[in-house]
Protein backbone atom coordinates (compact mmCIF):
# COMPACT_ATOMS: atom_id res chain seq x y z
CA UNK A 1 0.00 0.00 0.00
CA UNK A 2 0.87 4.18 -0.58
CA UNK A 3 -0.12 5.06 3.26
CA UNK A 4 -0.13 8.45 3.93
CA UNK A 5 0.28 9.30 7.85
CA UNK A 6 -0.65 12.95 9.35
CA UNK A 7 1.60 13.35 11.57
CA UNK A 8 4.00 10.07 12.28
CA UNK A 9 6.60 11.70 14.12
CA UNK A 10 5.58 11.01 17.58
CA UNK A 11 3.69 8.26 19.93
CA UNK A 12 1.30 6.30 18.23
CA UNK A 13 1.91 7.97 14.50
CA UNK A 14 5.63 6.81 14.95
CA UNK A 15 4.55 3.11 15.63
CA UNK A 16 2.22 3.55 12.73
CA UNK A 17 5.31 4.15 10.36
CA UNK A 18 7.02 1.69 12.04
CA UNK A 19 4.73 -1.38 10.97
CA UNK A 20 3.89 -0.32 7.57
CA UNK A 21 7.62 -0.04 6.94
CA UNK A 22 7.74 -3.18 8.22
CA UNK A 23 5.31 -4.78 6.59
CA UNK A 24 6.98 -3.03 3.00
CA UNK A 25 4.18 -0.42 2.50
CA UNK A 26 5.35 2.89 1.27
CA UNK A 27 4.85 5.25 3.62
CA UNK A 28 4.59 9.16 3.38
CA UNK A 29 4.42 11.84 6.20
CA UNK A 30 2.73 15.04 6.56
CA UNK A 31 3.70 17.41 9.38
CA UNK A 32 4.66 20.79 10.66
CA UNK A 33 8.60 19.53 11.13
CA UNK A 34 8.67 20.78 14.46
CA UNK A 35 8.84 17.35 15.71
CA UNK A 36 11.37 15.30 14.95
CA UNK A 37 11.86 16.31 10.80
CA UNK A 38 14.51 13.35 9.56
CA UNK A 39 13.58 11.08 11.58
CA UNK A 40 12.98 8.36 8.57
CA UNK A 41 15.11 7.42 5.95
CA UNK A 42 12.91 5.96 2.97
CA UNK A 43 10.24 7.85 3.85
CA UNK A 44 8.75 10.75 1.76
CA UNK A 45 8.29 13.66 4.15
CA UNK A 46 5.88 16.51 3.27
CA UNK A 47 5.86 19.70 5.54
CA UNK A 48 2.88 21.94 6.24
CA UNK A 49 -0.03 22.50 8.22
CA UNK A 50 -3.26 20.45 8.55
CA UNK A 51 -5.34 24.22 9.25
CA UNK A 52 -5.02 25.94 6.18
CA UNK A 53 -1.51 24.80 4.85
CA UNK A 54 -2.70 21.68 3.22
CA UNK A 55 -0.79 22.29 -0.15
CA UNK A 56 1.98 19.93 -0.27
CA UNK A 57 -1.10 17.21 -0.51
CA UNK A 58 -2.95 18.91 -3.36
CA UNK A 59 -3.62 16.23 -6.04
CA UNK A 60 -2.54 13.87 -3.98
CA UNK A 61 -4.04 10.35 -3.74
CA UNK A 62 -2.70 7.18 -1.27
CA UNK A 63 -4.54 4.18 -0.64
CA UNK A 64 -4.47 4.66 3.30
CA UNK A 65 -4.60 7.67 4.90
CA UNK A 66 -3.95 7.24 8.65
CA UNK A 67 -5.26 10.49 10.61
CA UNK A 68 -3.40 10.14 14.26
CA UNK A 69 -3.57 13.55 15.08
CA UNK A 70 -6.73 15.24 14.01
CA UNK A 71 -9.14 17.34 16.97
CA UNK A 72 -11.10 20.18 14.84
CA UNK A 73 -13.79 19.19 12.77
CA UNK A 74 -13.41 21.84 10.12
CA UNK A 75 -9.36 20.83 9.98
CA UNK A 76 -10.06 17.37 9.76
CA UNK A 77 -12.74 18.22 6.89
CA UNK A 78 -10.49 19.78 5.09
CA UNK A 79 -8.09 16.46 5.14
CA UNK A 80 -11.20 14.45 4.45
CA UNK A 81 -12.37 16.30 1.55
CA UNK A 82 -8.93 16.98 -0.17
CA UNK A 83 -8.03 13.25 -0.02
CA UNK A 84 -11.13 11.76 -0.39
CA UNK A 85 -10.20 9.76 -4.09
CA UNK A 86 -7.83 7.98 -1.68
CA UNK A 87 -8.89 4.31 -0.57
CA UNK A 88 -9.43 4.11 3.20
CA UNK A 89 -9.14 6.77 5.86
CA UNK A 90 -8.62 5.76 9.05
CA UNK A 91 -9.35 8.11 12.01
CA UNK A 92 -7.62 7.59 15.76
CA UNK A 93 -10.85 9.15 17.69
CA UNK A 94 -10.47 8.06 21.46
CA UNK A 95 -12.61 6.57 24.21
CA UNK A 96 -13.84 10.07 25.29
CA UNK A 97 -16.59 10.67 22.70
CA UNK A 98 -19.39 8.66 24.92
CA UNK A 99 -22.39 10.97 26.37
CA UNK A 100 -22.50 8.42 29.94
CA UNK A 101 -20.00 6.39 31.54
CA UNK A 102 -22.41 5.20 33.97
CA UNK A 103 -24.47 2.71 32.84
CA UNK A 104 -22.36 -0.56 32.33
CA UNK A 105 -20.07 -1.81 29.73
CA UNK A 106 -19.43 0.98 26.92
CA UNK A 107 -19.82 -0.56 23.13
CA UNK A 108 -19.73 1.40 19.91
CA UNK A 109 -23.53 1.88 19.45
CA UNK A 110 -24.07 3.97 22.87
CA UNK A 111 -24.75 7.67 22.54
CA UNK A 112 -22.10 10.03 21.70
CA UNK A 113 -21.55 13.57 23.53
CA UNK A 114 -22.55 16.56 21.65
CA UNK A 115 -21.07 20.52 21.89
CA UNK A 116 -24.39 21.07 23.23
CA UNK A 117 -23.51 23.85 26.08
CA UNK A 118 -19.69 23.80 25.61
CA UNK A 119 -17.64 26.21 24.67
CA UNK A 120 -14.82 25.35 22.33
CA UNK A 121 -12.09 26.25 24.84
CA UNK A 122 -13.65 24.54 27.82
CA UNK A 123 -11.40 20.98 28.77
CA UNK A 124 -14.61 19.05 28.23
CA UNK A 125 -14.70 19.52 24.91
CA UNK A 126 -11.99 16.62 23.89
CA UNK A 127 -14.42 14.04 23.79
CA UNK A 128 -17.56 16.11 21.62
CA UNK A 129 -15.05 17.47 19.26
CA UNK A 130 -13.38 14.29 18.09
CA UNK A 131 -17.32 12.90 18.07
CA UNK A 132 -17.57 15.89 15.54
CA UNK A 133 -14.55 14.65 13.90
CA UNK A 134 -15.62 10.93 13.71
CA UNK A 135 -19.24 12.16 11.83
CA UNK A 136 -16.85 13.99 9.08
CA UNK A 137 -14.65 10.84 8.43
CA UNK A 138 -17.42 8.94 7.84
CA UNK A 139 -19.28 11.04 5.88
CA UNK A 140 -16.78 11.83 3.90
CA UNK A 141 -15.28 7.79 3.77
CA UNK A 142 -18.67 6.32 4.10
CA UNK A 143 -17.67 2.63 4.30
CA UNK A 144 -13.94 3.50 3.57
CA UNK A 145 -13.93 4.94 6.95
CA UNK A 146 -11.82 2.84 9.89
CA UNK A 147 -12.45 5.05 13.12
CA UNK A 148 -10.32 3.45 15.86
CA UNK A 149 -11.96 4.92 19.32
CA UNK A 150 -8.37 5.03 21.59
CA UNK A 151 -8.01 3.87 25.39
CA UNK A 152 -5.38 4.88 27.12
CA UNK A 153 -2.10 4.44 24.77
CA UNK A 154 1.00 3.59 26.69
CA UNK A 155 4.53 2.26 25.78
CA UNK A 156 7.56 3.58 24.05
CA UNK A 157 7.73 7.11 23.07
CA UNK A 158 4.64 7.85 25.71
CA UNK A 159 4.95 11.61 26.13
CA UNK A 160 1.90 11.54 28.77
CA UNK A 161 3.37 9.94 32.02
CA UNK A 162 -0.07 8.95 32.74
CA UNK A 163 0.65 5.37 32.40
CA UNK A 164 5.00 5.60 33.04
CA UNK A 165 4.10 6.31 36.57
CA UNK A 166 3.60 3.04 37.68
CA UNK A 167 6.54 0.71 36.56
CA UNK A 168 8.63 3.90 37.62
CA UNK A 169 7.65 4.24 40.72
CA UNK A 170 7.06 0.59 42.05
CA UNK A 171 10.82 0.43 40.59
CA UNK A 172 11.97 2.82 43.19
CA UNK A 173 10.59 0.64 45.75
CA UNK A 174 9.63 1.47 49.36
CA UNK A 175 5.57 2.71 50.17
CA UNK A 176 4.02 3.23 47.23
CA UNK A 177 0.26 4.76 47.48
CA UNK A 178 -2.24 3.00 45.36
CA UNK A 179 -5.74 3.55 45.08
CA UNK A 180 -7.55 0.54 46.48
CA UNK A 181 -9.10 -1.59 46.26
CA UNK A 182 -7.06 -3.97 44.77
CA UNK A 183 -9.08 -5.35 41.96
CA UNK A 184 -10.35 -1.54 40.64
CA UNK A 185 -10.22 -2.64 36.87
CA UNK A 186 -8.07 -0.91 34.82
CA UNK A 187 -7.59 -0.59 30.42
CA UNK A 188 -5.00 0.80 28.40
CA UNK A 189 -3.45 -0.68 25.31
CA UNK A 190 0.15 -1.28 23.61
CA UNK A 191 0.29 2.09 21.36
CA UNK A 192 1.86 -1.24 18.80
CA UNK A 193 -0.88 -3.14 19.25
CA UNK A 194 -2.94 -0.32 18.01
CA UNK A 195 -0.68 0.44 15.20
CA UNK A 196 0.00 -2.85 14.63
CA UNK A 197 -4.21 -3.64 14.20
CA UNK A 198 -4.73 -0.53 12.03
CA UNK A 199 -1.89 -1.55 9.53
CA UNK A 200 -3.37 -5.16 9.50
CA UNK A 201 -7.30 -3.14 8.86
CA UNK A 202 -6.45 -1.15 6.39
CA UNK A 203 -4.73 -4.38 4.62
CA UNK A 204 -7.64 -6.25 4.56
CA UNK A 205 -9.84 -3.36 3.53
CA UNK A 206 -11.76 -3.39 7.05
CA UNK A 207 -14.20 -0.31 8.00
CA UNK A 208 -16.66 0.70 10.86
CA UNK A 209 -16.22 1.68 14.39
CA UNK A 210 -14.22 0.27 16.61
CA UNK A 211 -13.24 0.41 20.48
CA UNK A 212 -9.78 -0.21 20.67
CA UNK A 213 -7.92 -1.14 23.78
CA UNK A 214 -6.80 -3.58 26.23
CA UNK A 215 -8.74 -5.78 28.19
CA UNK A 216 -9.78 -4.98 31.59
CA UNK A 217 -7.67 -6.00 34.05
CA UNK A 218 -7.07 -5.30 38.29
CA UNK A 219 -4.62 -2.55 38.86
CA UNK A 220 -3.42 -4.90 41.71
CA UNK A 221 -1.74 -7.38 39.03
CA UNK A 222 -0.79 -4.31 37.05
CA UNK A 223 1.50 -3.31 40.24
CA UNK A 224 2.21 -6.59 40.77
CA UNK A 225 3.62 -7.28 37.64
CA UNK A 226 5.89 -4.44 38.46
CA UNK A 227 7.28 -5.28 41.17
CA UNK A 228 7.60 -9.27 39.81
CA UNK A 229 9.55 -7.75 36.44
CA UNK A 230 11.97 -4.83 38.06
CA UNK A 231 12.30 -7.29 41.31
CA UNK A 232 11.43 -4.32 43.61
CA UNK A 233 10.71 -4.25 47.21
CA UNK A 234 7.94 -1.94 46.74
CA UNK A 235 5.07 -2.26 49.65
CA UNK A 236 2.00 -1.20 48.30
CA UNK A 237 -0.59 0.71 50.64
CA UNK A 238 -3.79 0.46 49.27
CA UNK A 239 -5.98 3.68 50.40
CA UNK A 240 -9.68 4.08 49.91
CA UNK A 241 -11.27 6.51 47.32
CA UNK A 242 -12.47 8.55 50.20
CA UNK A 243 -9.42 10.11 51.51
CA UNK A 244 -7.97 10.50 48.20
CA UNK A 245 -10.71 12.89 47.73
CA UNK A 246 -10.76 14.06 51.26
CA UNK A 247 -7.23 15.42 50.72
CA UNK A 248 -7.88 16.39 46.83
CA UNK A 249 -5.60 14.11 45.15
CA UNK A 250 -6.27 14.82 41.45
CA UNK A 251 -7.95 11.98 39.95
CA UNK A 252 -5.58 10.29 36.16
CA UNK A 253 -3.38 13.55 36.96
CA UNK A 254 -1.85 12.50 40.74
CA UNK A 255 -3.01 9.31 40.58
CA UNK A 256 -2.67 8.04 37.15
CA UNK A 257 -5.40 5.32 36.17
CA UNK A 258 -7.30 6.42 39.52
CA UNK A 259 -11.34 7.65 38.84
CA UNK A 260 -13.50 8.10 41.93
CA UNK A 261 -16.22 9.86 40.19
CA UNK A 262 -19.51 8.13 40.19
CA UNK A 263 -20.17 9.37 36.86
CA UNK A 264 -17.15 7.94 35.23
CA UNK A 265 -16.77 4.41 36.67
CA UNK A 266 -17.45 2.86 33.40
CA UNK A 267 -14.67 5.15 31.61
CA UNK A 268 -12.30 2.08 31.47
CA UNK A 269 -15.55 -0.58 30.82
CA UNK A 270 -14.73 -0.27 26.94
CA UNK A 271 -16.58 -3.32 25.57
CA UNK A 272 -14.03 -4.33 22.59
CA UNK A 273 -15.43 -7.59 21.05
CA UNK A 274 -16.08 -5.60 18.07
CA UNK A 275 -11.86 -4.88 17.67
CA UNK A 276 -11.56 -8.46 18.70
CA UNK A 277 -13.64 -10.16 16.27
CA UNK A 278 -11.42 -7.97 14.09
CA UNK A 279 -8.21 -9.02 15.10
CA UNK A 280 -6.52 -6.96 17.59
CA UNK A 281 -4.37 -8.87 19.19
CA UNK A 282 -2.03 -7.79 22.65
CA UNK A 283 1.21 -8.04 23.26
CA UNK A 284 2.81 -9.37 26.46
CA UNK A 285 2.39 -6.78 29.42
CA UNK A 286 6.16 -7.77 30.66
CA UNK A 287 7.08 -6.37 26.76
CA UNK A 288 5.32 -3.31 27.34
CA UNK A 289 6.95 -2.81 31.24
CA UNK A 290 10.30 -3.27 29.24
CA UNK A 291 9.72 -0.49 27.35
CA UNK A 292 8.30 1.77 29.45
CA UNK A 293 10.98 1.42 31.91
CA UNK A 294 13.90 1.84 29.00
CA UNK A 295 12.60 4.69 26.93
CA UNK A 296 9.61 6.51 28.73
CA UNK A 297 9.90 8.72 31.34
CA UNK A 298 8.50 9.94 33.99
CA UNK A 299 6.50 13.53 33.41
CA UNK A 300 6.67 16.49 35.85
CA UNK A 301 3.49 17.17 36.74
CA UNK A 302 2.28 13.28 36.60
CA UNK A 303 1.96 11.13 39.70
CA UNK A 304 2.58 12.01 43.02
CA UNK A 305 5.50 13.86 43.87
CA UNK A 306 7.89 11.88 46.96
CA UNK A 307 6.61 15.03 49.39
CA UNK A 308 3.03 14.37 48.57
CA UNK A 309 3.34 10.97 48.56
CA UNK A 310 4.77 10.67 51.97
CA UNK A 311 2.32 13.11 53.40
CA UNK A 312 -0.17 11.16 52.55
CA UNK A 313 1.24 7.75 53.47
CA UNK A 314 1.48 9.72 57.04
CA UNK A 315 -1.83 10.84 57.21
CA UNK A 316 -3.12 7.21 56.04
CA UNK A 317 -1.19 5.42 58.99
CA UNK A 318 -3.11 8.15 61.67
CA UNK A 319 -6.19 6.88 63.00
CA UNK A 320 -9.31 6.90 62.17
CA UNK A 321 -9.58 5.68 58.63
CA UNK A 322 -11.42 3.60 56.18
CA UNK A 323 -9.91 0.08 54.97
CA UNK A 324 -10.34 -0.86 51.32
CA UNK A 325 -8.66 -4.16 51.24
CA UNK A 326 -10.61 -6.62 49.22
Amino acid sequence: MDVLVLGGTEFLGRHVVEVALERGHAVTIFHRGETNPGLYSGVEELFGDRDGGLAPLAGRGFDAVVDTSGMVPSVVRASADLLSESGQYAFVSTGNVYADFAHGAVREDDALATMEGLDEDDPQTYGPLKAECERVVLGVFKERALVARSGLLVGTYDPSGRFTYWPHRVAAGGQVLAPGPPDRLVQFIDARDTATWLITSLESGIGGVYNVVGPRMPLGDLLDACRTFTESDAELVWVGDDFLVAHEVREYVELPLWIADPDWKDFMNKDISRALAAGLTFRPLQDTLRDVLESAETIEGVGLTPERESALLEAWASPPRISCQA
